[in-house]
Formats: C-alpha cells, sequence, structure tokens
C-alpha cells in the first residue's frame, strides 16, 4: 500500500517508524521489500555514496539524479528529496529546487534544514503543494559554522529548539527530524508537537527514527557512527565473495560449464 503524506502525518503518536535513507535503486528495493513506509534520499550521499567529507558538495543535478532511483526502487515508500546545500537560500530557489525533486525524480516531498530561519521558506513551499520535512537540531549543513555539537544540553538551547519546533510547525511541516538531540528535551518536543518527529541519535521516545542504509547494513569499512546501528556486517561479506571471485578466475575455476553460453 502506498504511503502519502496524509498516511505518514497520520500515524503520529502511534507505533515508532523506522525508516532509512538510501541512495539507488537497489538499497531502495531492499528498502520496498522489507515494508519501509518512507525513504529519504539524504544529501549524506555526498559522504557515504560520494566519498566527500561533508555533505556540503551535493548539488540539486546529483541528488535528483539518485532521487529518479530510490523512486523506481521503492514505489511504495513516501519518497522524500533532501534540499542540498544552498538550493533554498531564497524561497524562488527552494520553489524551483523543490519543483525538480517532485516533477523530474517522482518525490513525494521534500526535507530542508533549519527552524526559525526558514519557517517562512517553509510556508511558501506548502502554499504551492509541496509537503516538507524540517530538520532541526544538528544541522550537517551548517558544520562549518556551528560543528558537531550535541544540542538541548542548557536550558537556552532547549528553549531555542522549542521555538524552532513551532515556527516549521505553524509554517505548515508536515514532519520534523530532531538531530542529536539529547533524549529528555526530544521527548518533550515530541509531546509539544502535533507532526511526527523523527529521531536521528535523539532517543526512542520520537515517533519514528531515521538510519543510514549503509550504516544499518554494515556496508562502510569503519565503525558504524555512535547514532548507527549496524544490523549486518555486509561490507566483510562482500570483501570475502569479491576475494574468492578472483582466487576462482585466477584459478581457472570461473567461468565454469554452468556460468558460460
Amino acid at each position: 500500500m502506498k504511503w502519502t503524506v496524509r498516511k505518514f502525518r497520520a500515524a503520529k503518536g502511534g507505533e515508532p517508524l523506522g525508516l532509512v535513507t538510501a541512495y539507488d535503486f537497489l538499497t531502495a528495493r531492499m528498502a520496498q521489500r522489507a515494508g519501509v513506509p518512507l525513504v529519504l534520499v539524504g544529501d549524506s550521499l555526498s559522504t557515504t555514496a560520494l566519498g566527500h567529507s561533508t555533505t556540503i558538495p551535493a548539488t540539486m543535478d546529483v541528488m535528483v539524479h539518485h532521487a529518479e532511483a530510490v523512486r523506481r526502487g521503492a514505489p511504495d515508500a513516501l519518497v522524500v528529496g533532501d534540499m542540498p546545500f544552498l538550493s533554498y537560500a531564497t524561497v524562488p530557489e527552494a520553489l524551483r529546487n523543490a519543483g525538480r525533486f517532485l516533477r523530474e525524480a517522482g518525490c513525494d516531498a521534500v526535507k530542508i534544514e533549519g527552524g526559525v530561519t526558514k519557517a517562512a521558506t517553509i510556508r511558501a513551499l506548502v502554499d504551492e503543494g509541496i509537503p516538507v520535512q524540517a530538520h532541526i537540531g544538528l544541522q550537517p549543513q551548517s558544520v562549518k559554522s556551528t560543528g558537531y555539537a550535541v544540542r538541548g544540553r542548557t536550558p537556552e538551547d532547549a528553549a531555542a529548539l522549542e521555538a524552532d519546533l513551532d515556527a516549521v510547525t505553524a509554517a505548515g511541516a508536515f514532519s520534523v527530524v530532531l538531530e542529536c538531540v539529547v533524549p529528555d528535551v526530544a521527548a518533550a518536543l515530541t509531546a509539544r508537537t502535533d507532526i511526527p518527529t523523527i529521531g536521528v541519535g535523539s532517543g526512542s521516545a520520537c515517533d519514528a527514527q531515521y538510519l543510514v542504509l549503509a550504516d544499518l547494513l554494515g556496508l562502510g569499512d569503519g565503525p558504524a557512527p555512535k547514532l548507527a546501528k549496524a544490523y549486518a556486517h555486509l561490507a566483510d561479506d562482500a570483501v570475502a565473495a569479491i576475494s574468492r571471485y578472483r582466487e576462482e578466475v585466477a584459478a581457472r575455476a570461473f567461468p565454469d560449464a554452468d556460468h558460460v553460453y
């Protein structure tokens, strides 16, 4: 059954939903088969799939290219395109680029980082019929100025997060990501709003959780980030398989009679 923005928003307060970030047809197909309700085409593909040190190098052309593949792989999921760095600096730019995600890639919604400062942009998108997922707390596109700091550790910071949450909710966002927010503050924010919260390293009280599929599957070279959990270690299995293939080719054991025409 196809997941829609309306259906996702109605899941607020119910059984928490496990969501993933994916970047291509193969991994999106895995998410589809596993029944994942929402797939984010995250700008984290810049680091995870393309080898950059931050998300900043991701461009609209790259994001749309990957989002098209994810859409084909996960037809029943709610697919959200992550607006990359500087693609929504002004309202006209935001409208044009968000429209590309819907028109060219077939996404159902877009995600943008920012709270109070981006409320007007969210409202402009929503008013044009573009569903928006907000993103507050740690904002990876701003790490050059803010660093990777955990949010909500002081009363002042918790109050700032409340202001951000209230602003994006009032602006019409259908859900909001809480990244690296201390769990008790994330729980309070979840109770404060009538839209689903999606945790990224922010505790189990959120309405849903995001996990990068590459981290979930253990596809990286090193340990997963603290906020992630590896449910498999497929990189090790893949390296072993490739090594075995090389050995069989060297020994002329592959291709054998079953694998030639």
